[in-house]
């Protein structure tokens, strides 16, 4: 095992890995994943101690980094990113437009975004080179994690720890700004994350300050601007004014562009079959000795739709934590009984009771005409 590698061949990834700029290109670069081979019950049973260890290893791995997937709503958003990001090459004279991913936790948006960062990192590399004409690292990207009362200064200081500006630890707002700028534009980043935007304070005085200084950025710095957050709306993003009146949000308001994704939904047939796709793309990844053909997308299609709530983030983590579970029993297949055991989010849990009495009065079903005559025929509910 080489320094900084894992057991399994690929660079480890500290948990600061999307605050510095050596952890996003680790994550944007790192080889692809090599999904294990299925094994039948048998050839498990013939493996040696240690190749049993180092199997389910290879397992609890590729489990728990299953995706992202190429859903519906992940294609759509990321077509818009693109829209928006490529529309974005004005002159300097000219503001760009800034985009605001504004959904309910679960929903993939943060996946979504980073899987297009990592994207667009890649094809300016491909394209740009690793250095810029005049020497300097090319980083497409740099994102910014926000927390809690964070101010102008500690936002600045944030982008310039992305960069390890050697400078970071002492100056003023004004020169962390400066020191900012410098890194942009000597390593030609083109997009700005700030994520969890949902802790700024849009009605305080740090918050107003912040919603200022990204006019600011807007206007000088040559970034596009890819907000990502909960409810923002009702947080005041595109708002006009403030709680007291100000209208300085106004600027920010009409510049940000708000997209959205949403659940999956089984009210109508063609809704269903995206639900059942899902199913099945993740039914070809798990590997599990007793896995069979319909096992997620017949079996248990019912089950795991009133779980989750169609929220593709509660299902990756119950898929993975059953997974982990089975694995480590060595059930090696999902079932009922088994994902009974596991424990994912709350409000999951909460909306959990109500689609499951309304399934058993058969108000609804998450599976196709097809798939459900299918099932039926078989004497197999979901």
């Amino acid at each position: 095992m080489t320094e900084g590698t894992s057991p399994l061949g690929r660079p480890l990834l500290d948990n600061l890995t999307l605050s510095r700029k050596e952890g996003f290109r680790q994550l944007a670069e790192a080889p692809r994943r090599i999904q294990p081979d299925k094994l039948t019950v048998k050839e498990l049973a013939a493996l040696s101690k240690p190749a049993r260890a180092v199997y389910d290893r290879q397992r609890r791995d590729w489990h728990a980094n299953l995706g992202p997937i190429r859903t519906p709503q992940l294609i759509a958003l990321q077509e818009d990113l693109w829209d928006i990001v490529d529309s974005n090459l004005q002159d300097g004279d000219k503001a760009k437009g800034a985009v605001a991913v504004d959904a309910f936790p679960g929903l993939g948006k943060t996946t979504a975004v980073l899987h297009f960062a990592q994207k667009f990192h890649l094809r300016e590399i491909s394209e740009g080179g690793e250095f810029t004409q005049a020497g300097q690292e090319r980083w497409p990207v740099c994102r910014v994690g926000l927390t809690s009362n964070i101010g102008m200064k500690d936002f600045n200081r944030a982008i310039l720890e992305f960069f390890a500006h050697p400078a970071r630890f002492r100056g003023t707002s004004a020169e962390f700004l400066q020191r900012a700028l410098d890194c942009i534009l000597d390593c030609e980043t083109r997009i700005l994350i700030v994520d969890d935007l949902h802790f700024l304070k849009w009605s305080d005085r740090n918050g107003r300050e912040v919603s200022n200084h990204f006019k600011h950025i807007a206007n000088e710095f040559p970034v596009t601007l890819i907000f990502v957050g909960v409810e923002l709306a009702s947080r005041g993003l595109y708002s006009e004014t403030d709680q007291c009146g100000d209208v300085t949000l106004a600027q920010t308001a009409r510049r940000t562009t708000p997209l959205s994704m949403e659940p999956f939904l089984v009210n109508e047939d063609r809704h269903r079959k995206e639900w059942r796709k899902l199913l099945l793309w993740l039914e070809k990844r798990i590997v599990l000795a007793e896995k069979f053909p319909g096992m997620l997308a017949n079996e248990l299609s019912d089950y795991f739709y009133a779980r989750t709530t169609g929220h593709i983030g509660s299902l990756m983590t119950l898929v993975n934590r059953g997974c982990q579970r089975a694995v480590r029993t060595g059930t090696e297949r999902l079932d009922v009984e088994i994902l009974n055991s596991v424990k994912i989010d709350a409000a999951s849990e909460k909306a959990r009771e109500q689609l499951e009495a309304s399934l058993r009065a058969r108000r609804w079903t998450s599976k196709t005409s097809e798939a459900h005559t299918v099932a039926t025929g078989k004497g197999a509910g979901g």
